[in-house]
């Protein structure tokens, strides 16, 4: 029974085959219309919950998984696996680690829990780390560390086509230096290392964004002096943009794109629609 499982939360925003074809159990948020209540990524299709989003008087909230929700999956993984290693989205930025860890206190087991210090692609890149260190017959620690060091090593940059949903969302604060009256400025964020978001750049229109972000992924992997290994590529309902990123991206590192994806419910309330983003992880 030396098996490890992999559970995640939907903030990370895996396709539904990848995460099917590949067995990592996915937790999801909950979604609120105000007393309409969606399960993020089960209820919702992204175009549908983009659609309720642009049509909504109000801003949807999100609810982290309680720990009774944790609890249910992991004590079911438990009795055809040995261990569990858990990714979710950065403590900075959602409760949802605290849930887990409360069903790993009350279960008393090999459970793992790790803080991506990122969201959306960041911590589909650690998963895809895992799921090959799985592969490879690592135990649970070794794992671990792995995952700490993909962490350390990836990227994450995405271009805003407005500000609006965050500030209504109470977190432009975290990109205030992105704010500008420029018609048609795309604000391009980074996830910072302690898994916040960063203002990084401004650009004038959705393909300079996509410019700029290509050249910084360069830049980044010749201040490392180290060559990409994976990206991933997502979208809010700007999936021209986000093709033209993932082959760009391709032909820069001469590496295959491992997840391509439209971002869920609980992310593109924040972003909006029009967001398009990328994650690189170098050696």
């Amino acid at each position: 029974m030396n098996k490890i499982a992999l559970v995640t939360d939907s903030t990370a925003d895996l396709p539904k085959d990848y995460a099917s074809r590949l067995n990592i159990n996915v937790v999801p948020l909950k979604i609120l219309f105000g007393q309409e209540a969606y399960l993020d990524g089960v209820d919702l299709t992204p175009d549908q919950f983009f659609s309720k989003l642009e049509t909504s008087p109000i801003l949807p909230q999100s609810s982290q998984p309680s720990p009774s929700q944790f609890a249910a999956v992991y004590e079911s993984l438990l009795k055809k696996y040995s261990d569990i290693i858990s990714i979710h989205v950065s403590s900075n930025l959602s409760g949802t680690i605290n849930s887990a860890l409360a069903a790993k206190e009350k279960l008393q087991a090999k459970i793992h829990i790790v803080d991506s210090a990122s969201v959306t692609l960041g911590i589909g890149l650690q998963i895809a780390e895992a799921v090959q260190c799985i592969k490879d017959g690592l135990d649970a620690p070794t794992i671990i560390k792995r995952i700490s060091k993909a962490r350390q090593n990836t990227e994450v940059l995405f271009a805003l086509d407005t500000l609006k949903y965050l500030t209504k969302g109470g977190r432009v604060g975290k990109l205030s230096g992105l704010a500008g009256s420029i018609l048609n400025i795309k604000p391009i964020g980074r996830i910072s290392e302690d898994g916040n978001l960063a203002p990084f750049l401004k650009a004038r229109s959705q393909r300079k964004a996509l410019d700029s972000m290509v050249k910084s992924f360069k830049e980044f992997s010749h201040e490392r002096k180290t060559k990409a290994v994976r990206i991933a590529v997502g979208h809010a309902r700007a999936a021209d943009s986000a093709v033209k990123l993932r082959e760009s991206l391709e032909n820069l590192f001469g590496v295959k794109t491992t997840i391509f994806t439209e971002v869920g419910s609980v992310v593109g309330t924040h972003a909006g629609p029009g967001t398009v983003g990328a994650a690189v992880q170098y050696e």
